[in-house]
């Protein structure tokens, strides 16, 4: 597949959401809600889980299926109070020393006029910030789009996958066209460049794992997921926050 058909396939209309993965993944999810600030965020999904016999917090990123499910979610595009949402969890999870866990997908973090006045800039800074130390292991995986600082307000974990047709950018194929060449429809030209598939970013060490998405999608995600948090559960705290910080402190470090 070329990198637009890898674009296209992220976005698909019938691909599957996070709450879909969370149900094959985990059972027992209870949803918690709000940022006990200003409103409860549709576009972003949080709450308890089991992972096996492992209390987890899990963290969604949810465009939903139909047009008035999208419609309620934002098209997954989550405003500043779902990100202080996010970040809720994962302090509790931390404090009672639960595994985070987050899934990804969106075109980025909304950006209307509301979103910026109640601070949507700080409110992606504080997560980044606060996720570099958490002592608890955090595992991050791109389920379809994984759009700007939209995305990395939850990518910032000890191991960040993707599945092998989703997309990890800085920017979409579409607004680095407007930006380069005053011309959207060269969105096919930008995605080559922009190095935004699972396979370039393994390449250039930005993710960890590409997922294959097979009929077992949902089993080998679980899998993982156990094997990665039995590993990073057994390191000492200090030890897992200098682990995290260093790795994304050599992104980038031999280009």
């Amino acid at each position: 597949m070329t990198a637009y058909e890898k674009v296209a396939a992220a976005r698909a209309r019938h691909r599957f959401t996070s709450l879909d993965l969370m149900g094959e993944v985990f059972s027992g999810f209870i949803e918690m809600h709000g940022d006990r600030r200003f409103a409860d965020d549709k576009a972003i999904v949080a709450g308890l889980a089991w992972l096996d016999e492992t209390p987890v917090t899990v963290i969604g990123i949810e465009k939903g299926h139909t047009v008035k499910e999208r419609s309620m979610r934002n098209f997954g595009s989550a405003h500043p109070e779902g990100y202080r949402k996010a970040l809720r969890q994962m302090k509790l999870a931390e404090k009672f020393g639960r595994p985070v866990v987050c899934f990804i997908d969106t075109s980025g973090a909304y950006c209307g006029i509301g979103a910026e006045e109640r601070g949507q800039g700080q409110a992606i800074a504080e997560n980044l910030t606060e996720m570099m130390a958490l002592k608890t292991p955090v595992i991050s995986v791109i389920i379809g789009e994984g759009g700007s600082g939209g995305a990395l307000a939850l990518a910032v974990a000890d191991e960040v996958w993707m599945l092998e047709n989703s997309i990890y950018s800085v920017i979409s194929p579409e607004g680095c066209a407007s930006i380069l060449w005053k011309d959207s429809t060269k969105a096919k030209e930008a995605s080559e460049c922009l190095k935004l598939t699972a396979e370039d970013l393994y390449g250039l060490g930005v993710i960890d794992a590409i997922i294959p998405e097979t009929k077992e999608l949902g089993p080998d995600l679980k899998s993982r997921l156990v094997a990665a948090i039995a590993k990073y559960g057994s390191l000492p705290r200090d030890v897992l926050c200098e682990d995290r910080y260093q790795k994304f402190r050599r992104i980038g470090a031999g280009s």
